[in-house]
C-alpha cells in the first residue's frame, strides 16, 4: 500500500510508546486546564487532577528517554545497538526531534507546578501545557506547508484534547460525589465549545495532509486516518449521550445513572486509548499523500 514504511518489532515498539507519549502529554496538559477552568470544583477533584498531571508530566519524561533509543534504533537499522548508540543518538539530538524534546521536556517539568495552589502555580503549569503543545509543532507532519497553519492546528488540536481527555478520570471519581452533577454538567456546556474546536482543527489539518478524496482510499495514511474518524465518531456518540442523557439522569436522582454513566465513561476512556494508537500509527509509519 502506498506510504506504509516497513513494520517491525522497532516500528511496533514506535507506536505504542508515541501512543504513551500521546496519553501522558494530554493528562499533564489537561490538568491544569482543568483547574483553570473548574477551580471551585471539590477538593478531592483537584487532588486527583493535580496528582493525575505531575504522574503523566513524570511518565512523559521517561517516554521521551525511550522514544529517542527507539528512533536510532530504526534510522540506524542496528536494533539494539543502535538504540543506544551514541552518533546516533547525537544526530537525533542535533535534530528538530531533539528541540522539541527540549521544550516538551521543560513543559512537563512545569506542570509539577500545578501543585502549588494559587495563581503563580497554576501560571507556571499552564505554561508548561503550552510549551508541550507547541513541542509537537516542531516535529512530524506538521513541518509541511503552510507550516505555519499546520502548526498553529496541531497546538490547538492538543490544547482542546487534553481538556477533554485530562477531565476523564476526574469526572469519573465525581460522579459518586455530592455536587459532582453540577460539576459534570458545567463540563458538558464547556466541553461542547472545545470538542467543535478539536474536530475542526482535526478535519482541517486532515484535509491538507490528504488533498484529496481520492487520496483517502488509495493510502496507508488515508485508510488509518478513516480508522480514526470513525473512533472518534463514537466518541463523540458516547460523548452527547452523556450530555443529553446520563448526567441529567443523575442530576434527577436517578439510582442507576451513576453506574451507567461511570461505564459509559470508561468507554470514553478506551476509546481516547484506541484513537491514540491511530494517530500513533499514522506518524509512525504512514506517509500523508501530499508529500508522496
Amino acid at each position: 500500500m502506498d506510504g506504509l514504511a516497513p513494520i517491525d518489532v522497532w516500528a511496533l515498539l514506535a507506536i505504542l510508546v508515541k501512543a504513551a507519549g500521546y496519553a501522558a502529554a494530554l493528562v499533564a496538559m489537561g490538568g491544569p486546564l482543568f483547574v483553570l477552568v473548574f477551580r471551585s470544583a471539590l477538593d478531592n477533584v483537584l487532588r486527583l487532577v493535580r496528582k493525575l498531571a505531575v504522574s503523566a508530566a513524570l511518565l512523559g519524561l521517561g517516554v521521551l528517554a525511550l522514544q529517542f533509543g527507539i528512533r536510532s534504533a530504526r534510522i540506524s537499522g542496528m536494533g539494539l545497538e543502535g538504540a543506544i548508540d551514541p552518533m546516533m543518538l547525537g544526530l537525533l539530538w542535533d535534530s528538530p526531534l531533539g528541540m522539541a524534546a527540549l521544550w516538551r521536556g521543560a513543559g512537563q517539568l512545569l506542570i509539577f507546578a500545578v501543585l502549588i495552589e494559587g495563581k503563580i502555580g497554576l501560571a507556571a503549569s499552564l505554561l508548561g501545557a503550552l510549551l508541550v503543545a507547541v513541542s509537537y509543532t516542531l516535529v512530524g507532519h506538521s513541518l509541511g506547508d503552510p507550516r505555519w497553519l499546520l502548526a498553529a492546528l496541531v497546538g490547538v488540536h492538543l490544547l482542546a484534547g487534553a481538556f477533554w481527555v485530562g477531565a476523564l478520570v476526574p469526572l469519573h471519581r465525581a460522579v459518586g460525589l455530592t455536587g459532582g452533577a453540577l460539576l459534570l454538567h458545567r463540563f458538558g456546556i464547556i466541553a461542547s465549545g472545545t470538542v467543535t474546536v478539536l474536530v475542526l482543527a482535526g478535519l482541517t489539518f486532515a484535509w491538507l495532509m490528504i488533498g484529496s478524496l481520492a487520496e483517502l482510499f488509495g493510502t496507508a495514511y488515508g485508510w488509518t486516518l478513516i480508522t480514526k474518524l470513525v473512533l472518534v465518531t463514537g466518541l463523540l456518540g458516547l460523548a452527547a449521550k452523556n450530555k443529553l442523557r446520563l448526567v441529567p439522569s443523575l442530576a434527577s436522582g436517578d439510582s442507576s445513572a451513576p453506574g451507567r454513566l461511570r461505564r459509559s465513561i470508561c468507554l470514553e476512556i478506551i476509546a481516547v486509548g484506541l484513537i491514540l494508537l491511530a494517530t500513533s500509527t499514522l506518524t509512525s509509519i504512514t506517509t500523508p499523500p501530499v508529500n508522496l
